[in-house]
């Protein structure tokens, strides 16, 4: 079974929440890509719209948006994701993942673009009562 880190920030707050999804929920999350919207039911969220803003995989190697695919590449970075430059013009080949979510990944982030009925800090401890 395919489990995930589910790291979702709240735009509003500028708080974030860390969320184990497992079994079908994380499955459903498998093929999506890096600005993917999708329904916040897959994390416990009910009536809440997230989007896929980035992730690791099993090693630690970040998650690249413009990298497609779902597997490791090295590829020559000037600055962004997986890299920044100490001097200008400075050049390096680093590995990154694909924009893909498979099954190596461990840890996705999340960010809320449109907000359910309740806060989010409500309905996690609600959660966790009912467990």
């Amino acid at each position: 079974m395919v489990e995930f880190k589910a790291v979702i920030s709240d735009t509003k707050s500028g708080k974030s929440f860390n969320i184990i999804v497992s079994g079908q929920h994380a499955n459903r999350l498998l093929g999506m890509k890096i600005g993917d919207e999708f329904d916040g039911l897959f994390v416990s969220l009910p009536g809440y719209k997230l989007m896929i803003t980035g992730g690791s995989d099993k090693d630690g190697f970040p998650m690249r948006v413009d990298l497609p695919g779902q597997q490791r590449k090295k590829v020559v970075l000037s600055g962004g994701v997986g890299f920044h430059s100490v001097t200008n013009g400075q050049r390096k080949r680093k590995q990154l993942r694909g924009n893909t979510i498979s099954a190596d990944i461990v840890q996705v982030n999340m960010k809320v673009t449109s907000f359910g009925p309740r806060s989010i800090d409500e309905q996690l401890k609600q959660e966790e009562e009912s467990k």
